[in-house]
């Protein structure tokens, strides 16, 4: 047996333990499915999903609904959903991971990152670091309602080359085009951005960014059902389908490799799990917020509590004051067909997870209210 297969072997096997231990300490968790169901009704999801982490431990959870509109496959507690752009954090975290080990230097500029496009690289880009990057200040175009400056044809040809390759090809073409404005004047929120950062682990770390951050994040916590792109299998109802929301009515669409965003957006918004895995892993940003000893590096999470360049946004998260948590962390995600938000309070080591499995109008309405629901149960009434 080769050395790569008996570290696969080895690993699989710890990751089965963490799994059944995992799953018997689930099973004493506080079921929230009869609480979802009104909303998930209401706001004509097929799925709705949600966790609470209370005193830094996953406490309650909940699943309802069915996979695919139209079909009697009930959703189960361990189906993954997908977190669209709360990826981001997952992504900081990496990178965060490598800053601790010295594989990575938050002031190192693009120019120094890709000293073979200094000829293309334009000049105002040539400064930017990683800061600028996960903060959002880097003033790179958004990505979010389309690939601009990337043309069809261009995209055409990036589409059929691998994730890696992809993200190496979308930051030559990006960054040989002018910023939207100043790099570090305001802040401008960019899959791009995420996209590039992805690209600057992949060159330092000579590895693709899914298996980095498989290998350096998702194995270690155990995070068994974590995946990238549309869930499940091609004609095979076994996982949540993502859905479009069209004209009042749900549309199932069938997963595949294109019924997602394209890989090259990955860093930015491309994982699924499940909500208990989703759980593991934002019991450790509660753990490093508060400067206690977990998996990620505590001293890089300073950044949450005072975001650079006087802003909001670090690492992933949007920060904000709230009556009911103090400093808290926050994001949403959706690519369109599947709506996930978070809710992070560190001063109460309390945090909320939702996640549907359909997009479209009202979404986020409907999420924002189970979270309200489940912070009035949880975190008020202590």
């Amino acid at each position: 047996m080769s050395t790569l297969m008996q570290y696969n072997t080895i690993l699989l096997l710890a990751l089965a333990s963490v799994a059944a231990g995992s799953a018997a300490a689930e099973a004493n968790l506080v079921d929230i499915a009869a609480e979802l169901e009104p909303i998930r009704q209401e706001y004509d999801f097929p799925a709705l999903a949600a966790a609470v982490i209370l005193d830094g431990e996953l406490h309650a959870l909940g699943v309802v609904g069915i996979r695919q509109d139209g079909s009697e496959v009930p959703a189960e507690p361990d189906d993954p959903f997908h977190l669209g752009s709360c990826t981001k954090a997952m992504t900081a975290s990496l990178v965060c991971l490598l800053a601790q080990e010295g594989k990575l230097d938050w002031t190192t500029t693009l120019a120094e990152f890709f000293p073979e496009l200094r000829d293309r690289l334009h000049a105002d880009y040539r400064a930017v670091t990683l800061v600028h990057l996960l903060s959002h200040r880097a003033r790179l175009p958004s990505m979010t309602n389309g690939f601009a400056p990337v043309n069809d044809d261009q995209l055409q040809e990036i589409l059929g080359r691998d994730p890696r390759d992809q993200r190496r090809r979308v930051t030559e073409i990006v960054l040989s085009e002018a910023p939207v404005r100043q790099p570090g004047e305001q802040y401008l929120y960019s899959n791009a951005g995420y996209t590039i950062a992805g690209a600057i682990i992949e060159k330092v770390m000579d590895e693709s960014w899914e298996n980095l951050i498989t290998e350096r994040l998702f194995a270690p916590l155990g995070m068994t059902t974590a995946g990238f792109g549309a869930m499940g299998t091609t004609d095979r109802i076994d996982a949540p389908w993502q859905h479009k929301y069209r004209n009042g009515r749900t549309v199932p669409i069938n997963p595949g490799p294109a019924s997602d965003n394209p890989p090259f957006l990955g860093p930015g918004g491309r994982v699924h799990c499940s909500m208990a895995d989703w759980a593991r892993y934002v019991c450790c940003i509660l753990k490093a917020c508060r400067q206690e000893e977990g998996l990620l590096p505590a001293s890089q999470y300073t950044a949450v509590q005072a975001p650079p360049f006087d802003g909001s946004y670090a690492l992933g998260w949007q920060t904000c004051q709230r009556a009911w948590g103090g400093h808290a962390l926050t994001h949403s995600g959706t690519n369109t067909m599947n709506h996930a938000v978070a809710w992070v309070a560190p001063e109460k080591d309390f945090a909320v997870l939702v996640a549907a499995n359909r997009g479209g109008d009202e979404a986020a309405k409907g999420l924002d209210k189970v979270c309200a629901l489940m912070i009035n149960r949880f975190l008020r009434k202590q």
